[in-house]
């Protein structure tokens, strides 16, 4: 009964979790699929804490309590521009647990092997029935449900269960120290630029060979050391491959360590014998690979270029960049907005770091408001995490039917009177198209240099979180309007009439 009401909770909360990412494709249904995220996440832990196995309920508590505080606090405190570092460092969590999982799975399976062999035992022997191992029932019974669930378990059926822990501590490894620079990267601590060690990705598959060796050892039961020294390499693995890959590729890195997180926690699932874990790691594995793939592809880059830290990319002198970047006043460009008709804004990170969507909707419900057609273009990797402006175009009311997709929108750019771009480098590159030796050679850009005038909203003259110079920036047609790109836009509301 116990154990039939563990599945059921389990299905429901599995059918809840498909809704909920379905959900979150499109904006509108979003807030409703966020919902079914919770409701079967509810499910799941209380499904988990009565089921079999159940106990150490104050433990248990304790530590639900105590996530539930530091979730609170981070939902509470932690601003939109910081929501991509802190789902890397959440992910470099679910790497970690998959880590320790692993070791646990391997420290029971070494305690009931001991405990077969102190009663003249072979591990996985089981009774007649098959309802429990020919342990003394004393001594059965005394094993955590963990450990009854491998003390009935057959040989063939332990050296899978070793395969998996194998497997859900290498992912864990990788995905943890991966997550961690990441999250580095995302929130300037660390250099965003693409570095190595000497050897580059001979170093990576140096110690990817090393880990299938200690792998194949330690099931030909060499012992629990060559987990750990497989477990150092793929530490070192996570942490080379994010090190190798540039600030302009952190957003397909992001949705990777997701995929990276789900399967972890898939392998969890495997060694704690937990369907719903099982599920659940899939679902969110395949879907962060799909959407890495639907970016790359997005980007015009190689999927397997990005995810071994660059490997094949442009080498080769850049183009130099001629001409001199023009500044513009508030007056020069609320002027041309008050003569244009037709008017596209692209934002981008700068417009997150300076909240300043709702400052931003409001002039464009006052350009509306005067019969203006009035658009945004949304690059499938502005910001730095899949669906960044989309979002804070929704917190500021912004009309989602005037917020288009790159595809939809790039070719209006010749027939626009006025584009500002707000925060963008990389995503109105025109060095993508330009220069076969630039980083981002080759990957699709909004081609707003087409426009009559574009008007550049940005702090300095410096280079984008990339590193890469912009040459739309030195154009004929493009005017700097410098400034933080809140009090920019804010400047503009009065001045339009």
């Amino acid at each position: 009964m116990e154990y039939g009401f563990t599945i059921a909770a389990y299905v429901v909360a599995a059918i809840l979790f498909i809704f909920s990412l379905g959900g979150l494709s499109g904006q509108e249904s979003a807030k409703r699929a966020v919902w079914y995220g919770i409701v079967g996440m509810a499910i799941a832990v209380l499904a988990t804490l009565i089921g079999p196995g159940h106990g150490l309920w104050l433990m248990s508590i304790v530590l639900i309590a105590a996530g539930a505080v530091v979730g609170y606090q981070l939902a509470t405190k932690v601003q939109m521009t910081q929501m991509p570092e802190l789902v890397a460092i959440m992910h470099s969590l679910v790497g970690l647990a998959a880590v320790f999982v692993g070791f646990n799975a391997d420290l029971m399976i070494n305690n009931v092997s001991g405990l077969f062999a102190e009663n003249g035992m072979t591990m996985g022997a089981l009774a007649a029935d098959g309802s429990y191992a020919l342990l003394p029932k004393a001594v059965y019974h005394e094993l955590s449900a963990f450990g009854q669930l491998i003390a009935k378990k057959s040989p063939v059926e332990i050296t899978i269960l070793q395969v998996e822990l194998v497997l859900g501590i290498w992912i864990g490894a990788v995905t943890f120290t991966g997550s961690v620079i990441a999250y580095g990267k995302l929130a300037g601590k660390v250099d965003s630029a693409a570095k190595q060690l000497p050897g580059g990705h001979l170093l990576n598959a140096a110690a990817a060979g090393a880990s299938l060796l200690f792998a194949i050892m330690y099931l030909g039961g060499s012992g629990s050391w060559t987990l750990v020294l497989l477990t150092l390499l793929a530490l070192f693995i996570g942490y080379h491959l994010i090190m190798g890959i540039g600030g302009a590729d952190m957003p397909v890195v992001v949705s990777m360590l997701n995929s990276y997180s789900g399967w972890a926690a898939a392998a969890i699932g495997f060694s704690l014998g937990n369907d719903l874990l099982i599920v659940v790691g899939a679902l969110v594995g395949s879907s962060g690979a799909i959407l890495s793939y639907i970016m790359c592809k997005a980007m015009n880059r190689s999927f397997v270029s990005v995810i071994l830290g660059g490997f094949g990319g442009a080498s080769g002198e850049q183009m130099a960049v001629e001409g001199e970047q023009i500044a513009i006043d508030a007056d020069g460009v609320a002027n041309a907005l008050n003569e244009a008709q037709s008017i596209i804004i692209i934002p981008g990170y700068g417009m997150a770091v300076a909240q300043a969507q709702q400052a931003v909707s409001e002039l464009t419900n006052k350009l509306r408001a005067k019969g203006k057609e009035v658009r945004f273009a949304i690059h499938p990797v502005a910001g730095r995490l899949p669906g960044h402006m989309n979002v804070l175009l929704a917190e500021a009311k912004v009309p989602y039917d005037i917020v288009l997709e790159m595809d939809e929108i790039n070719d209006d750019f010749p027939d626009t009177d006025v584009v500002i771009v707000i925060g963008s480098n990389d995503i109105v590159n025109p060095a993508a198209q330009d220069d076969p030796n630039s980083p981002i050679a080759g990957m699709p850009v909004l081609e707003c240099w087409k426009a009559k005038q574009v008007f550049v909203s940005k702090r300095g003259q410096g280079t984008g979180y990339s590193g890469i110079e912009n040459p739309l920036f030195y154009k004929d047609n493009t005017r700097m309007f410098y400034g933080d790109a809140k009090d920019s836009v804010s400047s503009l509301l009065p001045k339009i009439d």
